[in-house]
């Protein structure tokens, strides 16, 4: 990969792409949660809902994320807590996990962040898909140092999740976002099985690892259904059932938007946040989002959760 250093105004712009990736696919896979039956005719009519799209909790965390980045310049992992748990109780209707919930309420209460997260699960900490659904900003700003990319991804996810499958799941969404930035700027040439495999070789050991690594040996012409069949559709709210079909459906779909989406919605399950992972990747290759679907979507800017002040 070629050297070439970003400025912080251009690092603070592809980060902004990411968020509104984030929430083009959040919007997107969100109006898909319907009878499965129903969500497979309109996927194969490309049928798109023409009323309002609204993001979810996935939106609201990565706004979050890109609000921190544009006042800090890095995952300052407090200021992140705090912002998380101010914007959940703005407004807890968007979605959020059991887990999600009881550790924001924790520290919007004043426990520390630390203890929240460590103690989900009977100590074990979140392995679910929250880190990795809203990172993508993080590889966009930092897409000129892997080795940032996967520090303050890190950060970034152990605030609400302190097992490490949910820690990789971040890094891996991270460092797949930041070479997709680097392909778009002519710094990054793999393709389909690289990309998958170059992700994977950044990851520390763990399923969610190993499962992109199988993904790499599942072509793209694969029927979706085989495609989830190995590597799983977020049903699990995890990140190895999460993060692999994803970074599938970028690597090989990142040259359209509108078909890495629909895509990554034919697999149900998950459907949003599995949209949310994949826009946030695509976008960043991109020149435009589809202007279609960006009249329909909720724009992070106009939120509420956008304009309070970090």
């Amino acid at each position: 990969m070629r050297d070439l250093k970003l400025d912080s105004e251009n690092r603070i712009k592809y980060a902004k792409r990411a968020l509104d990736g984030i929430a083009l696919g959040d919007c997107f896979g969100q109006s898909f949660f319907m009878p499965d039956e129903t969500a497979r005719e309109r996927i194969k009519k490309r049928e798109i809902l023409h009323e309002p799209w609204h993001f979810t909790d996935d939106t609201v965390m990565a706004i979050g994320i890109y609000r921190i980045l544009e006042k800090y310049g890095e995952i300052d992992q407090d200021a992140l807590a705090r912002v998380f748990a101010k914007n959940y109780a703005l407004d807890w209707h968007r979605g959020y996990g059991g887990t999600a919930h009881s550790i924001l309420r924790s520290i919007g209460e004043g426990q520390n962040w630390r203890d929240a997260a460590s103690g989900a699960f009977d100590g074990m900490g979140s392995m679910g898909n929250g880190g990795a659904m809203r990172v993508a900003p993080v590889g966009a700003y930092y897409a000129d140092d892997l080795d940032k990319v996967l520090y303050h991804a890190r950060a970034s996810a152990e605030v609400t999740h302190a097992h490490m499958e949910g820690i990789v799941g971040a890094m891996a969404v991270a460092i797949a976002s930041a070479l997709l930035l680097n392909k778009k700027l002519g710094r990054y040439f793999g393709e389909g099985e690289t990309i998958l495999r170059d992700v994977a070789d950044q990851l520390p050991e763990s399923d969610t690892k190993y499962k992109i690594l199988s993904a790499a040996s599942i072509k793209k012409e694969s029927n979706i259904d085989f495609v989830v069949s190995i590597l799983g559709n977020g049903i699990r709210l995890t990140a190895q059932d999460t993060v692999p079909l994803c970074i599938w459906c970028a690597a090989y779909f990142y040259t359209s938007v509108e078909e890495a989406l629909w895509t990554a919605v034919s697999a149900l399950g998950d459907r949003d946040t599995i949209c949310a992972i994949v826009g946030g990747m695509v976008s960043l290759f991109a020149d435009e989002l589809p202007q279609q679907w960006l009249r329909y979507m909720e724009h992070p800017e106009n939120s509420v959760f956008y304009k309070e002040p970090v």
